[in-house]
């Protein structure tokens, strides 16, 4: 097993405005997170935010305790959320296991000293994307299914941006202490997600693109909404969206994407919006 941590500084938005494509995509995007039996976990200094990829194939995988984090234990001052983006799997918290199918999520929450994560099948195995964020008390493990999530359809084909979105690790499902996740999938024939865009400066957020078709891409627009910038993705990638940035897309095909966030308050509303016809 090989666990990879790297920790990233907040960038400003004045310090965005000057960077070409390889300082944007230096800072920004997570190339990749997921690797036979690896843990690959990416600090972001907004909000203290993990985000990071779980693996397993040919053993079961244990989540691994960062000298970074000063802590006893990974979750000892943290919460979890994970979502499995793979074949079936399990994820095992303190003795409990919990079997979790494609698209299922699981919260974890502040205390849990043991976490691990198997493959049910290692020719077909789990893709557990996860996110973690500081807590400041401890709320129950709990397993989310889709059908348990809080769905809101959005858009229209006219507009390029039909979509369902699935509430998972919200506050409208469940108790987190700031950690939310969610999941958007993208109709057929729609390409633009969070579009109207908008910022939350209470808030950052971290995207991760999937079910992009092979030979396709998204292009991520990201920066202020009258400084906007953009980064081309590919399939299992992630972008870090600071809370001054905007953070929508548009794919060369319909593409799925996990949305998380961290910050200041719960309130999934909290959005200040831009209209589409000033961005610049």
């Amino acid at each position: 097993m090989q666990t990879t941590f790297e920790s990233r500084y907040a960038i400003s938005p004045n310090e965005a405005k000057s960077m070409d494509t390889d300082g944007l995509r230096k800072n920004f995007l997570i190339n990749k997170i997921f690797e036979a039996d690896s843990i690959h976990l990416v600090l972001s200094h907004f909000d203290r935010y993990i985000t990071g990829g779980v693996m397993p194939v040919n053993e079961t995988v244990q989540l691994s305790n960062p000298d970074y984090l000063k802590a006893g234990y990974f979750l000892e001052r943290r919460e979890l959320g994970i979502i499995n983006v793979g074949n079936k799997g399990t994820v095992t918290a303190d003795g409990v296991t919990y079997e979790l199918e494609y698209k299922e999520a699981l919260y974890i929450g502040k205390g849990t000293k043991s976490v691990s994560f198997a493959s049910a099948d290692q020719n077909s195995p789990a893709k557990f994307y996860v996110n973690s964020t500081p807590a400041h008390c401890t709320y129950p493990t709990t397993k989310i299914s889709k059908n348990e999530a809080d769905i809101v359809e959005l858009g229209s084909p006219e507009t390029a941006n039909h979509r369902v979105i699935n509430k998972l690790l919200v506050n409208s499902v469940l108790s987190t202490c700031q950690l939310q996740m969610g999941m958007t999938e993208l109709k057929t024939g729609s390409v633009w997600n969070t579009m109207p865009a908008h910022t939350h400066d209470r808030r950052m957020e971290v995207y991760f693109y999937f079910e992009v078709p092979e030979g396709q891409s998204v292009c991520h627009f990201m920066g202020e909404p009258q400084e906007t910038r953009h980064i081309w993705m590919q399939n299992e990638q992630c972008v870090i969206s600071p809370n001054w940035s905007i953070h929508s897309g548009a794919g060369t095909s319909n593409y799925t994407f996990i949305w998380g966030m961290a910050g200041e308050n719960l309130d999934y509303g909290d959005m200040d919006h831009c209209a589409i016809n000033e961005l610049r």
